[in-house]
């Protein structure tokens, strides 16, 4: 790293689009480039070694989806396996769909983003990449940016200040930051945390520790069911060609999903005591169901962890896991001490508390001579955003499959380039317009709608939304669904020249 402004800039190289991320938001950015804009010079760019983004970060045992693959997988490849598939499964099936499509090619592996210049008057973006390979650095240019490398910092979790850290003997472990070889065959382990992470990392965990426990300061939602989708698996067995058993499950998958979202909002407590009574058929009628598994909050205000055979409930019921429901007074030498007086002794901490919320990648971006802060711009659509010309951000469901918005945002890009070549331009800026000055500034993500922690602590970083189309981002697939594809490009509020 000393010796990269001695070594300057090697070389340049340009293309039409340009995609950052080689995950799975990437690769369908690619594949619906290819195949409906097959006139289009393009390249991804991706910091890791290897194609996978999320699910070749996490290498922490039992490393698992935590939505079925039939909505999570490509509209376009038909996924075979059980529902909820571990990451080696997926990184095989995203290997499978870059071979299959022919886009390994077009991918530039250990390349990392440092900076994004616009200049309006060559509409162009300049991006000065890491190649970590070589120690150097890299000039592209492009026409049209396209950032798919999600909305968290893949280089380091989150984990709290918990007071006392400093003095524990054992080792505080953030599952994104995972150990190699990390040895916890016979400890005690306590894993701070209660999302879908916690649910997956127990079970794994629990037949090689003494011990694991799940410490939550308040209780999680977890819909508990066998691994497995009946309908796909009746499909396979009358020979339904595989295209048509993906595509008919997954609106399947949809309409129920569909159901249980709008249940959460016209009957929450009647879905709150399904759910609650999810976990007490698996943990059975002696077990504090009260305490440890019924929440406060309105069912989906946070994700709603799947829990594949009840693996996580099993353990509980095996006496290889527990949960304790509490809040941390300090860390000590061997433990954790409670607010309540108790205490819990551990090897290994484990902090399973969430991510740091990413803004763009964490890249320095200049247009036209002005730094970048993406708080003042207005989200268009959630894809693209206001005085940032050419250039679209992949942010997916929090609650339905990331994918299913990700294949939303592909096909409104490629319509858009294709409208842009038809009119004869090569910028395009969204823009307010006269009548939506006005409009009130609400957050990228409604608090009421989803609440999770990453996004409520760094929410004050991402764009604003308004109470009107084209600047609403509502985080609904069943309404997006419709409105996306069917956007006007000529509305007034993006800016063509």
């Amino acid at each position: 790293m000393a010796n990269q402004k001695a070594k300057g800039i090697e070389k340049t190289k340009h293309y039409d689009v340009l995609i950052v991320g080689a995950g799975i938001s990437g690769i369908d950015a690619a594949y619906h480039l290819k195949n409906e804009c097959p006139e289009k010079t393009f390249a991804i760019v991706e910091n890791q070694e290897s194609f996978g983004g999320t699910w070749r970060t996490h290498t922490y045992p039992g490393i698992r989806s935590d939505s079925d693959l039939f909505t999570f997988g490509y509209k376009w490849k038909p996924w075979s396996g059980t529902p909820i598939a571990t990451a080696p499964e997926i990184l095989k099936y995203l290997g499978e769909a870059i071979e299959e499509h022919g886009l390994e090619e077009h991918i530039q592996y250990s390349h990392q983003v440092k900076s994004a210049h616009w200049s309006s008057k060559d509409n162009l973006w300049t991006l000065v990449l890491l190649d970590k390979n070589a120690d150097s650095l890299t000039e592209i240019t492009c026409e049209f940016l396209w950032m798919c490398q999600g909305y968290y910092r893949h280089s380091k979790g989150y984990t709290p200040d918990f007071p006392g850290m400093e003095n524990f003997k054992g080792d505080i472990i953030h599952p994104q930051n995972w150990p190699k070889n990390l040895d916890y065959s016979g400890k005690k382990v306590v894993v701070i945390g209660s999302g879908a992470t916690a649910a997956t990392l127990i079970p794994a965990m629990a037949d090689t520790c003494e011990h694991i426990t799940m410490l939550q300061r308040s209780p999680t939602y977890f819909f508990p069911a066998p691994n497995r989708n009946d309908l796909a698996d009746t499909l396979r067995e009358l020979d339904v060609k595989p295209e048509w058993i993906h595509e008919i499950t997954r609106l399947k998958v949809l309409q129920d999903q569909k159901v249980v979202a709008r249940r959460s909002f016209e009957e929450p407590e009647k879905l709150k005591q399904e759910l609650i009574a999810g976990a007490r058929h698996y943990l059975g009628p002696d077990f504090d169901v009260e305490t440890h598994f019924t929440p406060s909050y309105r069912p989906w205000r946070q994700r709603l962890a799947f829990v594949p055979n009840g693996d996580l409930f099993s353990a509980i019921n095996d006496g290889k896991a527990s949960v304790v429901t509490d809040h941390i007074e300090q860390i000590t030498e061997n433990g954790i001490s409670l607010k309540s007086g108790a205490s819990l002794d551990a090897d290994i901490i484990i902090t399973a508390t969430g991510f740091n919320l990413s803004v763009l990648g964490d890249i320095e971006f200049v247009i036209d001579g002005q730094e970048l802060d993406f708080a003042d711009t207005w989200a268009h659509r959630g894809i693209m955003f206001s005085g940032i010309p050419n250039m679209a951000w992949v942010f997916g469901y929090l609650r339905t499959s990331w994918t299913m918005r990700a294949n939303l945002v592909s096909e409104f890009v490629c319509k858009l380039l294709k409208h842009m070549d038809e009119k004869g331009v090569k910028r395009v800026t969204p823009q307010l317009r006269e009548e939506d000055k006005d409009m009130p500034k609400l957050p990228f993500v409604d608090e009421e709608n989803f609440n999770a922690g990453y996004l409520m602590r760094n929410m004050h970083l991402m764009p604003k939304q308004g109470n009107r189309q084209p600047w609403i981002f509502s985080q609904d697939y069943y309404r997006e669904k419709d409105e996306i594809p069917e956007a006007d490009l000529e509305d007034g509020t993006l800016i063509y020249k």
